[in-house]
């Protein structure tokens, strides 16, 4: 046990190494938010795939869904890597970096306001932001909790101490890039330490299968999925020998949420603007591409062997009380030998610790020159704005810590809300303003308030005039539909509204930017 906290305090300490020495080569609020553009593809695409994956992947999605619908999961990670990863780098990188040069913005609520003309675009789209990246930082924390409490017996405040004091420092210090060189460095651990859990699986199932080939185990896998399917309703069946699979609509509205929902989340979207150079973007596809591949198709792929866990096994280690955050974390532990488990920990701390520092950096640029530099105290200088935003990503932390500690069994539903708002709110007026010159304020606007109707409005009524429960269930689809309808109604309002000056128009669609800058 001694050795497990050697390690994790070596690996902090670079971590915080890192974070000090970029401190002193963080300037201005440009430097601390898109690391003055000077990135490279290799740190810009493993930072995009260490956002995108998170503990609230590897416990939450893959233990629910791994037991709820076998290797159906695994159709997440592969579409997460193509729809949420190449695509999204194909379409959105090369025309968000071109657009944001031409108005000159750093954050997607400055995005919007001057590619729409409204400074009350700004500020609202900033409080989304800020009010509802909260609850999915809360579920990464969770989620990095259940793996911690397992491997070194800590109890969930413990935890999110350490994970909260650890992040907020190296944020607080270097922002993004010290973020995204961490991320790289971390990444590397995530992608070689997936590839050995993926191994030391297939392992454990031959053993308790007593099989040899890989056939075989997947056979295996799938036959106890279905006698769990079978037990269940069954008299005397509990939920830890029995499993209710989840219905199609269910799972594909998870596709949906994860793949083509990151497209409007602002901690993604931010990784374009940052890109140094447009011959960049292929090569970032391909490299988020294969990180993605490996990462979200092992986890979802691990999580459906938690089947093969002894029901006696299961309850022991939940308290009688079933939970699908558990099941990965219960499956690690018996299926790697001790010293990998410590990689898999690192792993996970890793994922989630890239994830909450996007998180902060892009809701504390929200307030910080969003809010309090677009409307509260213009003309600051730029290291009193820089103090601002530290303070704020320190405050966001904080707010985040406390939500966690309130309903860690959340997870999945929690990241669905946030997901679902987010996008709901920003894709559709986000990707019609990157290409379509026609879009107008008013369609933007109604664009905006549909989706985030739509998916508070669904979530909140299942909440309380249904039960917890069915919103939790539901939240999925709920994000899903909010994503999806306001494609419809930005174009449909746009059709029958005011045009937008052609000032306006033709800097956003101003002539290409050179490959090199």
């Amino acid at each position: 046990m001694l050795g497990n906290y050697i390690i994790l305090a070596l690996f902090i300490a670079v971590l915080l190494g890192i974070a000090c020495w970029e401190m002193f080569r963080t300037k201005t609020t440009g430097d601390f938010l898109l690391g003055g553009k000077t990135l490279g593809p290799w740190i810009l695409a493993v930072s995009y795939g260490t956002t995108y994956f998170s503990a609230v992947v590897f416990i939450g999605f893959a233990g629910q869904f791994g037991w709820s619908s076998g290797f159906g999961g695994v159709w997440v990670g592969l579409m997460n890597a193509l729809v949420g990863g190449t695509l999204a780098w194909l379409v959105l990188g090369r025309r968000t970096r071109h657009m944001t040069h031409n108005l000159n913005t750093m954050t997607m609520p400055e995005f919007f306001s001057a590619r729409y003309g409204s400074t009350h675009m700004r500020w609202l789209t900033a409080c989304v932001i800020f009010v509802f990246l909260i609850p999915y930082s809360a579920s990464v924390f969770a989620g990095l909790g259940y793996l911690f409490k397992q491997v070194f017996n800590l109890t969930m405040p413990q935890v999110l101490t350490l994970i909260c004091v650890v992040t907020g420092f190296y944020v607080f210090l270097g922002g993004y890039k010290a973020a995204a060189r961490i991320d790289f460095f971390q990444g590397v651990i995530m992608f070689f330490g997936t590839l050995l859990m993926v191994y030391f699986v297939l392992e454990f199932a031959k053993k308790t299968l007593d099989v040899s080939s890989f056939t075989a185990v997947i056979d295996g896998v799938k036959q106890s999925f279905a006698d769990h399917a079978r037990n269940a309703g069954q008299e005397g069946a509990t939920p830890f020998d029995s499993v209710k699979p989840i219905p199609g609509f269910i799972l594909w509205s998870v596709v949906f949420m994860t793949s083509v929902g990151a497209w409007g989340l602002p901690q993604m979207v931010h990784k374009y603007y940052a890109i140094k150079d447009e011959s960049q973007i292929f090569r970032g596809a391909i490299i988020t591409t294969i990180f993605a591949l490996v990462i979200g198709g092992s986890a979802y792929f691990c999580g459906a062997f938690s089947h093969l866990l002894p029901a006696d096994l299961l309850s022991e280690k939940m308290g009688g009380n079933f939970d699908s955050n558990a099941l990965v974390p219960i499956m690690l532990i018996r299926a790697l030998p001790p010293a990998l488990m410590l990689i898999i920990l690192l792993l996970v701390l890793s994922a989630s610790m890239s994830t909450l520092s996007s998180l902060v950096l892009v809701s504390s640029s929200a307030v910080s020159i969003d809010l309090y530099k677009g409307f509260l105290a213009k003309g600051k200088s730029e290291k009193h704005y820089l103090w601002v935003m530290r303070i704020l990503s320190t405050a966001f932390i904080m707010v985040s810590w406390v939500i966690a500690m309130y309903n860690p069994s959340w997870i999945v539903a929690l990241m669905s809300l946030s997901w679902g708002a987010i996008a709901g709110t920003f894709l559709a007026p986000y990707l019609y303003g990157l290409y379509w010159r026609g879009t107008t304020k008013a369609g933007a606007y109604a664009g905006m308030l549909t989706g985030f109707l739509t998916m508070n409005g669904i979530y909140w009524y299942r909440y309380f005039a249904i039960a917890p429960a069915a919103a939790k269930g539901f939240a999925p689809v709920a994000a899903t539909i909010a994503i999806i309808v306001p494609f419809f109604v930005v174009p449909a309002v746009s059709f029958v509204s005011r045009k937008l000056p052609s000032e306006i128009v033709e800097k956003a669609f101003a002539a290409d930017l050179p490959k090199a800058e």
